[in-house]
């Protein structure tokens, strides 16, 4: 898979999560805020990252930079995407669902997040396993990447589109 160039995107960031890590030390604790990020076009485009400092706006930073790192490209259908989808991250797993013109976004915060940035916008979604924000995220993102058009599942089967819609 190429690298897809985040300079070229005019990307968009949304923050999923912020939590506050503790390291036990000799002296005590030692408190740090932990950021997941979000990065996206809202045309096909999305990454996700996480960063960790000890101020929030330096974590949030991170974040980003590191979503940038890990965007992938989404095909979608019009405005939804080509098929329903099971994302497993981890305990957490996540359905996602085509969903006709005018359905909107059909999600919670932490799956809405990326699959607005992404640019979707008619979908059914349902969190099936763990409701950690970092397992959903990464699950939603799972069944992102490893969907598929009927172009690109027509070449690997060696048949034409039509063939394969009946």
């Amino acid at each position: 898979m190429q690298k897809i160039d985040p300079n070229t995107l005019d990307l968009k960031e949304k923050v999923v999560n912020i939590s506050r890590v503790a390291k036990v030390v000799k002296g005590g604790r030692n408190f740090r805020f932990s950021a997941l990020v979000v990065v996206g076009d809202e045309n096909g485009y999305v990454g996700i990252g996480s960063g960790k400092a000890a101020e929030i706006p330096d974590a949030i930073r991170k974040g980003i930079e590191d979503a940038k790192k890990n965007l992938i490209f989404v095909p979608m259908d019009n405005t939804t995407i080509p098929h329903e989808i099971i994302g497993v991250y981890g305990a957490g797993k996540v359905l996602l669902k085509p969903g006709n013109e005018g359905t909107g976004v059909i999600a919670g915060g932490p799956v809405r997040a990326v699959l607005e940035l992404a640019g979707v916008r008619d979908i059914y979604t349902k969190s099936l396993g763990s409701n950690n924000p970092t397992n959903m995220v990464k699950a939603t993102m799972d069944g992102l990447s490893r969907l598929m058009t009927v172009e690109k599942a027509a070449r690997l089967r060696g048949k034409s589109v039509e063939e394969i819609r009946g």
